[in-house]
């Protein structure tokens, strides 16, 4: 049931009680004062003991009954107040020992609930976990290990554009920008020299563009096979501009030494 369904209900359980109640209380106050008129000498209310006392009866039952509800509201109010409004986390001597007993179980109950409700064959096509063997996911563990971390193949290999365009500007200061639908082939072109050919005469550029090409271009995602292919390209890229980098470096400080 709906918590405001549920409060709308109360409420109005709540009022039809104060309200028959307060009927049943009047008509019988009504039934006593008229069988104290009807039942005395003169019939008459005048002079009447009879209803004086059930009419001070039944106002002295109201007036304790009103005063014990404002008692109820007035305790329940302070109650209210004295619960802190900043968070902390309850201890065993904040509550009851049932009670904390209870919320531990309910906790305890809800993480189980919640790591059986995760997937666990769950396969997306262009994610994988870093370091295993699987292709596709399960449902992401913050708990794993840094190199088992959830990948997306896409994403993955179009970052590796931005890292290796700002090595080529440091190993060739007069790199051309980069633009958003270039080819690789095309934007780095001078990084060629400084890359190894296979035996098919292709260098790490070539494979790391047919990566980029299909990421670009494909409707389908990126098989695993084609993301370590474009990942190792990119990382054979970047080990070359390392190396240069740092023989540049080098360089220099002997230059400067010498001098």
């Amino acid at each position: 049931m709906p918590y405001h369904l549920g409060r709308t209900i109360s409420k109005l359980s709540y009022a039809t009680l104060i309200l028959l109640t307060t009927i049943a209380t009047g008509l019988s106050c009504a039934a006593l004062l008229s069988q104290a008129v009807r039942t005395s000498p003169t019939q008459a209310w005048k002079g009447n003991i009879n209803a004086l006392v059930i009419g001070a009866a039944y106002t002295m039952v109201f007036v304790v009954s009103f005063l014990f509800c404002i008692k109820r509201r007035v305790a329940v109010k302070l109650r209210l107040h004295r619960i802190s409004k900043a968070y902390r986390n309850l201890g065993r001597g904040d509550v009851p020992k049932p009670v904390h007993e209870y919320i531990t179980q309910e906790y305890f109950r809800a993480c189980l609930v919640f790591y059986e409700s995760l997937p666990k064959n769950a396969v997306h096509a262009g994610w994988s976990m870093l370091g295993t063997d699987q292709v596709g996911t399960e449902a992401y563990d913050p708990r794993s290990k840094p190199e088992e971390q959830l990948v997306h193949f896409r994403r993955e290999i179009l970052d590796l554009i931005s890292r290796i365009d700002v090595l080529a500007h440091i190993v060739i200061p007069t790199h051309p920008p980069l633009k958003p639908h270039v080819r690789m082939l095309h934007h780095f072109r001078f990084l060629s020299p400084l890359l190894e050919t296979d035996e098919d005469g292709l260098t790490a550029l070539h494979y790391f563009d047919s990566a980029v090409q299909v990421v670009r271009m494909s409707s389908r995602e990126l098989t695993r096979h084609e993301f370590e292919i474009g990942r190792n390209a990119a990382e054979e890229i970047i080990s070359s501009l390392d190396e240069c980098r740092l023989e540049m470096e080098h360089s220099i400080i002997r230059r400067d030494t010498r001098h």
